[in-house]
């Protein structure tokens, strides 16, 4: 093997050593993991994922555990809008916390549910890093939408010719959520409700009022043990998980 050769085989190796890699784990199921996924989760050193506070389990680490356990696991916890804490000083702590392994050298797979970029936290992450040092190679894997998946699981075309996919948070009152029916009702679209968490009970009220609850699937811990996926009438429950999600076809 020639110098040349030699040089390009060390800063190759280099590079993978210092890498950022965004990694979408999908949304529950280990056998939605792309091949993608589980390559960079295996080549990283290090493995920073999402929880909701010190109490709780990391989803994101459970679908890909398989592959993380002889690796540096460091939990991050993530704001999910929730008011105690405060977003900016956690993404900041994040990037910290990823920059102190990458200038040792060693690469970070940051894990996320669902796909990179769809209301992806990370993105956050991905931001402040690509802004304030710009020399960090980053890679962003895609992966399976909780959306995606729970159409695939009810047969639920997302689209069809013609029709208009809207996707967008769930509105924070009932008036926001009656402007929005009224602004689509009228249209081939499809709307996609995202983290319908504790809104649930007033959100089910206004679309039985509307006429459309029987026309909704909501989903439900998708990819899950304890995944529900079905017509929202069928669900019984007041309470539903932050990352629930409603499809409307009008």
């Amino acid at each position: 093997m020639n110098i040349k050769k030699i040089l390009k085989k060390l800063i190759s190796s280099k590079s993978d050593l210092t890498t950022l890699s965004i990694v979408g784990v999908g949304p529950g199921d280990p056998s939605l993991l792309t091949i993608s996924a589980i390559n960079a989760i295996k080549k990283a050193e290090v493995i920073v994922f999402p929880i909701s506070s010190d109490e709780k389990k990391s989803i994101a680490a459970e679908i890909v555990k398989e592959y993380i356990r002889f690796k540096k696991k460091i939990p991050i916890i993530f704001p999910m809008a929730r008011k105690e804490y405060d977003p900016d000083e956690i993404w900041s702590n994040a990037v910290n916390i990823i920059l102190k392994f990458l200038k040792n050298e060693e690469s970070v797979a940051l894990i996320c549910l669902g796909d990179t970029s769809l209301f992806a936290s990370s993105s956050n992450i991905l931001r402040i890093i690509k802004n304030n040092h710009p020399e960090i190679i980053t890679k962003t894997i895609p992966g399976v939408s909780s959306i995606s998946a729970a159409a695939a699981l009810s047969n639920f075309d997302l689209a069809k010719k013609g029709e208009t996919l809207i996707i967008q948070e769930c509105p924070s009152s009932k008036l926001e959520l009656l402007d929005l029916i009224d602004l689509n009702k009228n249209n081939r679209n499809v709307l996609v409700l995202m983290k319908v968490g504790n809104r649930w009970v007033w959100v089910k009220d206004v679309l039985k009022k509307e006429e459309i609850l029987d026309k909704s699937l909501l989903a439900i811990n998708v990819g899950m043990n304890s995944q529900f996926v079905e017509n929202a009438s069928k669900y019984n429950n007041d309470i539903v998980p932050y990352l629930s999600i409603i499809l409307i076809r009008f």
